[in-house]
């Protein structure tokens, strides 16, 4: 079954990237480590066999750090397009499923380094048996969506970036009739907290 993986990543420019991580790395350290995290995840991301990877990017996506993690591994970038990231998510979406020869798709952010490629194929083994999978991020999101057809509903009139975004989405796909599956819960790096724990797990290195 090949999967399309749609990536969603903001360029990282400095004082628009990590900002939360702003007093603690400064403007340019933070937008470097949204670099870094941006190219590992899509080092992960084409290590799946058979993945149709694809770069969703918010804001400059001619940026120099974009378009070289973008030549490297091989992956066409685009702009990411919806009025919230509920939208950018369901259009990647729709768009990784509407590939040729794509069966599923998963759509995965850059902000969790502990994500590895093995999460991902764990994924799309369950999408084999489940029309959706999750992948919940241990401050109530989720690092993973994977579908087997495009699901609209289950991105609308959520508040994006609370701590209520899985439960919302639980309480989306139930209303809508399916049945999923979810994978163990895995830390997003959002805060000063976070990064270090990253540093100390060797998921990062420092910016």
């Amino acid at each position: 079954m090949r999967i399309g993986i749609a990536v969603l990543a903001r360029a990282p420019v400095a004082g628009a990237a990590k900002t939360r991580l702003i007093p603690l790395l400064g403007a340019a350290g933070a937008a470097r480590l949204q670099a870094q995290l941006l190219e590992a995840t899509l080092a992960k991301a084409v290590a799946l066999p058979d993945a149709r990877v694809t770069l969703w990017v918010a804001g400059d996506a001619a940026h120099p750090s974009v378009v070289a993690a973008a030549q490297q591994h091989r992956v066409t970038v685009l702009p990411q397009q919806g009025a919230d990231l509920g939208a950018r998510m369901a259009h990647a979406a729709a768009h990784a499923l509407a590939a040729p020869g794509v069966a599923a798709a998963l759509v995965i952010g850059t902000d969790c380094p502990a994500l590895r490629t093995a999460h991902l194929e764990q994924a799309a083994a369950a999408l084999a048996r489940h029309p959706v999978v999750l992948v919940p991020a241990e401050d109530g999101g989720y690092v993973l969506l994977g579908l087997r057809a495009p699901q609209p509903a289950l991105f609308e009139g959520v508040a994006w970036g609370g701590p209520q975004v899985l439960a919302a989405t639980r309480q989306r796909i139930a209303a809508a009739g399916l049945q999923h599956v979810e994978l163990p819960a895995l830390p997003d790096l959002d805060t000063p907290a976070d990064y270090q724990d990253a540093l100390a797990r060797g998921w990062i290195v420092a910016a």
